[in-house]
């Protein structure tokens, strides 16, 4: 049964976190661990926001040493060039720890990047980066990485239907990673959080933020499930890990906060290759020379990302029309021959990427910063910007770093677990899905009895995966309601209510239609 927020008032914490996203989840199980008594609060569930809606890319960081516009810019701005050495490098780092540690949430696949005659760099420069990536990574997790001819190109599955076969260098073929599901890995952060004695509440919104005559931070929270629950906590520190709403956070603290966030909106799409396409994908530009990739998922692929300035409601972020239009035409002028239409879409989805403001790049820092807010005031308050998934244990580590420089843990240390949260074997439960026979009934049953959720989308997208196949799993949304209905506590008309609400959630957030393409 989910504790009653009330009990929680009056409670002394040493650090709170605001925001369960992937960083905050990690930031909480680091804190934890060091004996911090440690409160995790997040408004909606756990990694349901910006984490759950990213390109799900393990990258080894090749981007990063894109110089930009002009290939020449990294020469006049050696500070970006080691910024983008110290970014690739926790990049490999980061490959490398989620492949040897946890395996069970990544999977591999081969990208390929293809160097046209008119791409602003040469294939030794691609040569040349792959090198540096090498150098700086780890070597017990290879990158695979080979140039393959304009011939090659002509005959492989994928490949084969580039633009412009004829106006090819080559083709950097590499070993990628993806997140095999970026909202469980959160998940296994919160619960092994949880584990070392932190308190966790998701569907917990923070109402109030102000200092006390002690120094201590002052935090009013409401229960986002029951009207009536209320608590006021105080905590010496504060984290904060709320993503996109990380301005509004500050300035609850602190009304002349300055400005740390700024938003660029992210679209993909869902599509069915034919089977021989499996596990291949492709890492290019589109047209206004920013990362487009086609990448492979359960059998299936999607493509993206668009990436706008976002100034919309952050509490209500989908994809539209308008984008998906554009993002289809960018796919079908790299992959003319792939059968890319919108008739043919299964899904997709919509975030905004939290990055750090910097008047300099209009669209935003992609380098992960932490901002201590002591210098405006908000003592002993912190916040974490760019922060990609990638990097989220290193990010935990960090933030608990600071926060030791200003506060002294009053409980005891205790030993984190990086492993795989896995659920009980149980071999006579049916799978929920064929197309991901890899969660049952009865892991459901387990998640609602144990992972906290609330509702049928908590179980469906973030602790089962169902919601990330072709079905989106709203033809099973009645009987999963029914199997977790016990353990839930819901009545016939909880149970109706449940399933009509997780089937306009996939048609409003994601534009499922109802088939299977």
């Amino acid at each position: 049964m989910r504790a009653q927020l009330r009990e929680l008032d009056g409670v002394r914490f040493d650090v709170a976190v605001i925001g369960g996203g992937v960083n905050g989840a990690a930031a909480a199980q680091h804190l934890a661990a060091a004996g911090f008594r440690t409160l995790l609060v997040e408004q909606n569930d756990f990694a349901s926001g910006s984490s759950s809606r990213s390109s799900r890319l393990l990258h080894c960081g090749l981007r990063y040493l894109a110089p930009g516009a002009s290939p020449w810019a990294f020469a006049f701005h050696p500070r970006r060039l080691m910024t983008a050495l110290s970014m690739a490098r926790q990049a490999m780092l980061a490959r490398r720890q989620m492949v040897r540690e946890t395996p069970e949430r990544v999977r591999p696949m081969t990208f390929s990047y293809p160097i046209y005659k008119e791409s602003p760099y040469t294939p030794r420069q691609i040569d040349l980066a792959f090198w540096i990536l090498k150098a700086l990574g780890p070597k017990d997790v290879p990158l695979d990485y080979q140039r393959l001819s304009r011939s090659d190109a002509e005959t492989r599955p994928l490949l084969k239907w580039l633009r412009d076969i004829d106006q090819l260098k080559g083709i950097a073929q590499f070993r990628e990673y993806r997140f095999e599901w970026p909202e469980r890995i959160a998940l296994d952060a919160v619960l092994d959080a949880k584990r070392l004695g932190a308190v966790v509440r998701n569907h917990t919104a923070l109402r109030g933020l102000e200092r006390e005559a002690s120094g201590d931070w002052r935090l009013t929270l409401a229960d986002g499930l029951d009207s009536t629950g209320e608590a006021t906590v105080t905590a010496r520190a504060v984290v904060n890990t709320a993503g996109i709403w990380i301005d509004r956070v500050n300035r609850m603290a602190g009304p002349n906060a300055g400005r740390r966030i700024i938003g660029t909106k992210g679209i993909h799409c869902m599509f069915r290759l034919p089977p021989d396409c499996a596990d291949q994908g492709i890492a290019s530009m589109n047209r206004d020379n920013e990362p487009f990739y086609c990448v492979p998922w359960r059998g299936l692929h999607y493509v993206g990302p668009t990436e706008t300035l976002y100034d919309g409601d952050i509490d209500d972020i989908r994809p539209e029309e308008e984008e998906i239009e554009w993002l289809l035409a960018e796919a079908n002028h790299l992959l003319p021959g792939a059968p890319f239409s919108r008739d043919n879409m299964l899904f997709a989805w919509a975030g905004v990427r939290p990055l750090t403001y910097d008047p300099a790049q209009p669209k935003g820092a992609r380098s992960r910063e932490l901002h201590d807010l002591s210098g405006e005031g908000l003592d002993n308050m912190f916040a974490l910007t760019a922060g990609p998934i990638m990097t989220h244990r290193s990010a935990g580590e960090l933030l608990t770093k600071c926060v030791a420089k200003r506060v002294r843990p009053s409980g005891t240390p205790g030993a984190l677990n990086y492993a795989a949260e896995k659920f009980p074997e149980n071999t006579n439960s049916p799978a929920i899905d064929d197309a991901w026979p890899e969660a049952t009934f009865a892991d459901l049953r387990h998640a609602a009895e144990h992972e906290m959720p609330a509702n049928l989308v908590d179980l469906l997208f973030r602790r089962s995966g169902n919601g990330w196949t072709a079905s989106m799993a709203a033809p099973m949304a009645e009987r999963a309601a029914r199997e977790v209905a016990e353990a839930m506590g819901w009545d016939e008309a909880r149970i109706q209510a449940e399933a009509a609400a997780y089937r306009a959630h996939v048609a409003r957030q994601h534009l499922w239609h109802g088939g299977d393409k």
